[in-house]
This record gives C-alpha cells, structure tokens and sequence, in this order.
C-alpha cells in the first residue's frame, strides 16, 4: 500500500515517527488534554497519513506512557494520577540524584561548558516569560546531566520514562508561583555539579525534586473532590 503524503514537514524520519513527534507535542504543550480520544481514522485524516502509521504512532506514544489503549475502544491521552506522580516523584529523585552525583564526580570542562550553555537556555526562557520553553530546556538539562552520569543502566531507565518525565515537570513547574524559582534550583544544581562537589549536587538534586511531593498532594485534593 502507498503511503499518502503528509500534510506537515517532511524530514529524514520515518512518517510513523514523525505523527508521533507532533502528537507527542500536543499532548505535552496542552493541546491534547488527558482523556482527549485519538482515533485512528480522525488522525489520519488530518495528518493525510495510512492508518496503519497513524496506528504505529500511537502504539509508540503508549510505550511512553502518554497514550493508554482500550480495548476494542481505541485510545485516549493519559494524564498524571496523584500516583503516577508520586512514582514519577520518588524514581526521579533516585536517577536524577544518582546522575548529578556522578557527574560531578567526574565532570570535565567540555561537560562543565555544555551545562552552563543548557543553564542558560533555561534563563533566557525564563527572561521571556516562557513557561512552555522553561519546561523544555529544564528537561534538556536534566537529560544532558543524566547522559554525563556514563552509567549506561540508569541512562537505559531514565530513558524509558523520559517522555512522562516531562509531563511531570510541566506540571511541577505550573505549581510554582513564578519562574525565577525555577531558575535558582537548576543554577544551585549546576554550580554545585560544576564545582566538583558531588555530595552537594547529590543533596540538591533530592531537593530539587521536593515539588513532587507539592504535585502529588494537588492531584490527590483534584481525585478527592472530584469523587465527591
């Protein structure tokens, strides 16, 4: 079977990879809200795509943990329960403390340069007042400290959850009253990653992760009115 054209810009990747980028991006920017269905037929129209790589897309986003499938129903956009957060909360807290630690143990000056650089991606995001690019390069800069760790299991771990990972930090970062918080943690993190002081790095970065326990509190008081 030919595979139609795509209506979006085509690039050096499979089309099933590239429908999953862009609803990927949906969901985590908001536009897919958790518990939006996603038809296989009303996707491939819109994306002029097979339903077979519309099908593909979606199993791929469910590896993920974006997308859940039900049977004989087709599949809908996952949200964050109050303990998939907790979850997300105290693995994150693990690798993410793990990783700085090691990093810092180790670092060189082209990690060290490589850090500072995502830094301030992160604080110019937060000078335009960016939420979404805040959530972004904070992602990219706990990636990049895990990909420094040079212990390939954990990157293997880290891996399998990252997409939910930025879900969690999105909605982390929507319970801080502003952005200048959110630049001070991560400056903290990498001065101290930076410097070589690994037992401080280790601290902040379980530190640095303490909103969970803030995120999970709200998505509990959400699941218990709505029971009510």
């Amino acid at each position: 079977m030919k595979e139609k054209q795509s209506s979006f810009a085509v690039i050096p990747r499979s089309l099933d990879v590239q429908a999953a980028d862009v609803i990927r991006e949906q969901i985590l920017n908001g536009v897919l809200a958790p518990g939006t269905r996603l038809l296989e037929i009303e996707l491939s129209e819109r994306f002029n795509l097979s339903r077979g790589t519309i099908r593909s897309a979606l199993q791929q986003l469910t590896y993920e943990g974006l997308v859940v499938q039900f049977p004989y129903r087709g599949c809908a956009v996952s949200g964050l329960s109050a303990q998939d957060a907790w979850e997300l909360y105290t693995l994150r807290s693990a690798l993410e403390s793990l990783a700085a630690r090691l990093v810092a143990e180790a670092i060189t000056q082209t990690q060290a340069e490589q850090l500072t650089a995502a830094l301030q991606q992160l604080i110019e995001a937060a000078e335009r007042g960016s939420w979404g690019e805040v959530a972004n390069a904070d992602f990219l800069l706990h990636q990049a400290i895990i990909q420094f760790s040079g212990h390939r299991r954990l990157q293997e771990q880290y891996k399998i959850v990252e997409q939910q990972i930025r879900l969690y930090i999105i909605s982390c970062n929507a319970l801080h009253p502003n952005l200048d918080g959110i630049v001070e943690e991560h400056q903290r993190l990498i001065a101290a990653i930076c410097s070589g002081d690994a037992a401080t790095a280790e601290q902040i970065a379980k530190e640095h992760n303490i909103d969970g326990k803030a995120l999970v509190e709200h998505l509990q008081t959400l699941e218990m009115n709505q029971k009510q």
